[in-house]
């Protein structure tokens, strides 16, 4: 599922009032009506105070024809309208016009008026600024969203919560409403996924308002959201006439005394997820726990006792991970320069592998094109700099991936995999998955999907939402504290099934996935 910008949405209402020969005023009614569609299936008439907040702009518009739905339907509605500023928009107009001849009388809300009183039991609707948001609110109407966030009422954002911009973080924290649910119009936003501004979505539907597929068709985007429909298209089926070697041998390198356990947990996640073969590199120290602990690989080892001193590999790997558990000491390091001079195929990095790669950027040009880095924020930062926000961050990762053609798994509550300045948001996971050992399941699983003849950006894609999926069945049984990496690899053939487990439909042929 795409994911637009602002200037792009509003390039799309356009497209669509101009392809289907309909006003800006008919639009806003098609999407006011879904969010009354999905109000009404949810209430069923229950007697509940529904009080709209409502800007002078569109969104404030759709908030007018909710409002005119609801009433006209039997619901007890009460609207204001936050008069933040003297310029109202024509269609806001039209449909105050319109509620009003249903005697319904919004109160005008300013700088002046008292807040309005608002019970636990309530639901608001916020409709007050929608993606057209370019400076922060006034103190005024920040008083008023502060009021809304501490009254307790479950609280329903018209498109995107109100005082949080599309394209950069709030100016002001205190003034952004904290929805319980946003119901966002035809597509996701980026904010919903971020860390700074996702803190403000509590949960998200796409509600299909119908704007034109085509325009959709022919727009270069910068993110994507990435669920079971797109993922489900990369998968590859195994064929019955084949063997062990069709589906690859992979490489695990790593470890070091007191972090052997990297090593294993990485090596059964790349079996698990379908590597034909596996064979770990370890130092000394980690050859008996891993012959006795995971007895389907092969094991290498290093003279050295308790770190890697050098790299043998005596067969071509079909592919490479590497860095997990492998520590930074001297001998380590040129280790792991001398094995990149020595490779010439897209392999996996991680851990200790990226934060030699901080220290030692010269490097970088060792690495094989198309390689996937998968670095947690910090390690991120080793390797980048800095960054004063989100949005920075996501520029310079895909300016290094520009500059290097890497893969980079951005890892996070909805990680974010870059290749070139595209993006692509996970949706799978929980956050019982921040626990130690996750990301050395990731590397693995990603580097198995390689061997078997994935694209190193689709292995990263796949990988990263089958990981999550896994994750997420074993939360399903354990609660998210219980959560361990061991459970997650133990789910990864329960995700291929779930992966692969047909859609079921509603009574109205909406699939359920």
């Amino acid at each position: 599922m795409k994911i637009l910008t602002a200037d792009q949405i509003y390039k799309a209402d356009k497209f669509t009032i101009e392809k289907q020969q309909i006003t800006s005023a008919e639009l806003m009614e098609r999407a006011a009506t879904k969010l009354f569609e999905w109000m009404h299936s949810h209430l069923q008439g229950a007697e509940v105070n529904i009080q709209l907040f409502c800007g002078i702009g569109n969104n404030g518009g759709d908030g007018m024809v909710l409002a005119r739905l609801l009433h006209k339907n039997g619901y007890q509605v009460q609207v204001h309208v936050v008069n933040y500023s003297e310029k109202r928009l024509a269609d806001f107009l039209l449909n105050l016009e319109r509620l009003k001849d249903c005697k319904v009388w919004p109160d005008f809300l300013n700088a002046d008026s008292s807040l309005p009183q608002i019970d636990p039991n309530d639901i608001v609707v916020d409709a007050i600024f929608g993606i057209g948001l370019n400076r922060a609110p006034d103190s005024w109407v920040g008083n008023l969203i502060k009021h809304i966030n501490a009254s307790a009422a479950f609280v329903l954002s018209v498109d995107i919560p109100s005082g949080l911009p599309l394209d950069r973080i709030p100016w002001n924290l205190d003034a952004v409403i904290e929805a319980n649910y946003v119901l966002s119009f035809q597509v996701p936003k980026l904010v919903f996924f971020l860390p700074q501004t996702g803190i403000f979505v509590n949960q998200w539907e796409i509600l299909d308002i119908g704007l034109d597929t085509s325009f959709f068709d022919e727009i270069n985007i910068g993110y994507e959201l990435i669920g079971k429909p797109e993922v489900l298209p990369m998968y590859r089926p195994r064929l019955k006439f084949t063997h062990k070697g069709t589906y690859g041998h992979s490489a695990v390198i790593g470890g070091s005394y007191g972090k052997i356990g990297a090593v294993q947990l990485a090596s059964n996640a790349c079996l698990t997820v379908g590597s034909g073969l596996v064979t770990a590199f370890v130092p000394e120290c980690g050859y008996h726990s891993l012959q006795t602990s995971v007895p389907e690989i092969m094991v290498l080892n290093d003279e050295e006792d308790d770190h890697i001193t050098k790299i043998e590999i005596p067969f071509s790997p079909t592919t490479v991970g590497i860095g997990i558990g492998l520590g930074t000491k001297d001998e380590t390091v040129e280790a792991f320069g001398a094995f990149l001079k020595s490779v010439d195929f897209p392999i996996v990095l991680d851990a200790d592998a990226l934060n030699i790669l901080a220290k030692q950027p010269k490097l970088l040009k060792e690495v094989p094109k198309k390689s996937v880095l998968t670095p947690h924020p910090k390690e991120l930062e080793r390797l980048l700099g800095k960054w004063k926000d989100d949005f920075e961050k996501l520029e310079k990762v895909k300016e290094f991936s520009i500059k290097n053609d890497f893969v980079v798994v951005v890892k996070g509550a909805h990680t974010i995999t870059v290749y070139g300045d595209k993006g692509y948001v996970n949706t799978s996971g929980n956050p019982g998955m921040a626990t130690a050992g996750s990301g050395d399941v990731l590397t693995g699983m990603i580097t198995g999907l390689i061997a078997q003849g994935y694209s190193p950006l689709n292995a990263a894609i796949f990988g990263v939402y089958l990981h999550g999926l896994a994750g997420d069945i074993e939360a399903s049984g354990n609660g998210f504290e219980a959560l361990t990496a061991s459970g997650i690899i133990k789910n990864i053939g329960k995700a291929y099934l779930e992966l692969l487990r047909p859609a079921e439909q509603k009574s109205n042929g909406e699939e359920i996935n």
